[in-house]
């Protein structure tokens, strides 16, 4: 039996064939295995395609249906993998645990996914072995890019000719899709003799389909079109303005249809997204605008994808960041008074999303009352719930003894998705003027770093002090 190492990458997702991903993950036995793809390369936005338990016998299975090569991540918990997967084929794969040496990182701990067996035909295969090639070149000639930049061209003209040659035959356009633009992005590397813009984007994006769930391709253009705004001419960034000012999506694309790199519509109106998002917290074009032309590509866009494109930046660009303002909240409470953002200015606000049916939920409450009983001068504390038809007596008990306010909301208010309250415990923090301090917040509970919201609550109330 071959085990063959990858450490790969995400995409985009469809439906057309049935795509199996079986395996062993002996530290996951038990627990959840998800297997997400990427909606789109701009946001990143993962998208759940399917998920399993780990059995007793560290083995599990995943069956999705699937139209198109992508990459995919391979998840339990905080600990992913990346695969590609074609529609039609079956991957029997090892999930390891994470290196006890490597750093935890909250955003996601990195594994090396492996294969058994894996056919010389399937991507994963042709990709791991095109990666290597490339590695072997630049551990071979990259060094000769400043003191020899003529022959680092003839060495990198060569390579590209023998990959050319190598891969001439393969059928698969997804792989050979990605060869060429890993190759263009060989190409962006400076030195002398390189090719300038107009002939990167005449060689390699004018004739070429565009690949929205080919990770290659997309991290090409993405880098292509770059901080778009300051490379255009004063003339065409003037009228782009005018555009934005105007709220007209169809002024801004007829603006930028003067940029020879944008004569493709599909996309020019791609990268008129990621040029809008560039500069979305800058202090030059108003937000409001901004967010009302990608609406509107949300909702009229010739092209499907750009308008998915347009939804998740939006998604993004409002979502809760530090330093954001926190998004507007209404709902009665119980007394029937409306209880909005604005009733908590003038402390900090910690929002705690609690769902009384989690025993892992309840032990926190203890903790919580603990904490604000040293931090209620400068934090001002409310738990919020999806509206219940009844509580265990547990739960009333506990909840009688809560000195903050506790609200029943009901499951189609937009706090949940304002907030994007996805899991429960949940926190967010707010500071005293109503914006992000941190979403998701720590908890009372220690994370994989063994940190707790207990030092952030000591320094707000630290400077509350000095302040006074």
């Amino acid at each position: 039996m071959k085990i063959l190492p990858l450490i790969l990458f995400l995409s985009f997702f469809g439906f057309g064939q049935l795509t199996k991903v079986k395996g062993l993950a002996p530290s996951y036995v038990g627990k959840t295995i998800e297997l997400y793809g990427i909606e789109d390369y701009f946001s990143m936005k993962p998208i759940l395609l399917a998920k399993t338990t780990v059995q007793q016998d560290s083995s599990f299975s995943i069956i999705v249906d699937l139209k198109n090569t992508q990459k995919v991540i391979l998840q339990s918990g905080n600990n992913k993998g990346y695969m590609y997967v074609e529609p039609g084929s079956s991957y029997d794969v090892f999930m390891p645990d994470k290196d006890k040496f490597d750093p935890y990182r909250p955003n996601g701990n990195q594994v090396e996914i492996s294969f058994f067996d894996l056919d010389s035909t399937d991507v994963n295969y042709k990709i791991l072995g095109f990666e290597r090639w490339i590695d072997h070149f630049i551990g071979n000639y990259f060094y000769l890019k400043d003191v020899k930049p003529m022959e680092f061209g003839a060495a990198l003209d060569r390579f590209k000719t023998n990959v050319e040659k190598a891969y001439k035959n393969d059928t698969s356009t997804y792989f050979k899709t990605y060869v060429k633009f890993s190759i263009a992005g060989l190409d962006n590397i400076q030195f002398a003799g390189e090719r300038n813009r107009y002939e990167k984007h005449d060689f390699y994006i004018k004739f070429s389909p565009v690949a929205y769930s080919n990770d290659a391709y997309m991290e090409y253009i993405i880098g292509f079109y770059q901080n778009l705004m300051p490379r255009l001419s004063n003339e065409t960034n003037q009228a782009v303005y005018e555009g934005i000012l105007a709220e007209s999506p169809t002024l801004v694309m007829r603006a930028l249809g003067g940029e020879y790199t944008l004569i493709n519509t599909r996309i020019r109106e791609m990268i008129m997204l990621k040029a809008l998002s560039e500069v979305y917290f800058s202090d030059d074009y108003p937000q409001t605008n901004i967010l009302k032309i990608m609406d509107s590509v949300a909702h009229h866009s010739l092209f499907e994808a750009n308008a998915v494109i347009a939804k998740n930046l939006m998604d993004r660009l409002t979502e809760l960041v530090p330093g954001g303002v926190a998004p507007e909240f209404s709902f009665k409470s119980s007394d029937g008074d409306y209880i909005t953002l604005s009733t908590f200015q003038g402390k900090h606000l910690y929002i705690h999303f609690f769902d009384p049916n989690s025993k892992e939920n309840i032990k926190e409450v203890p903790l919580l009352m603990e904490m604000y009983v040293k931090y209620r001068s400068s934090v001002q504390f409310i738990t919020i719930m999806k509206t219940q038809e009844t509580l265990s007596d547990e739960v009333k008990e506990l909840l009688e003894n809560v000195q903050w306010p506790v609200y029943q909301v009901s499951n189609d208010n937009s706090i949940w998705k304002k907030y994007k309250v996805e899991s429960f415990p949940y926190y967010t923090l707010i500071d005293a003027i109503g914006y992000v301090v941190m979403s998701p917040a720590l908890g009372p509970t220690p994370n994989g770093q063994y940190q707790t919201i207990d030092y952030t609550f000591f320094n707000i109330q630290k400077a509350r002090i000095n302040q006074e």
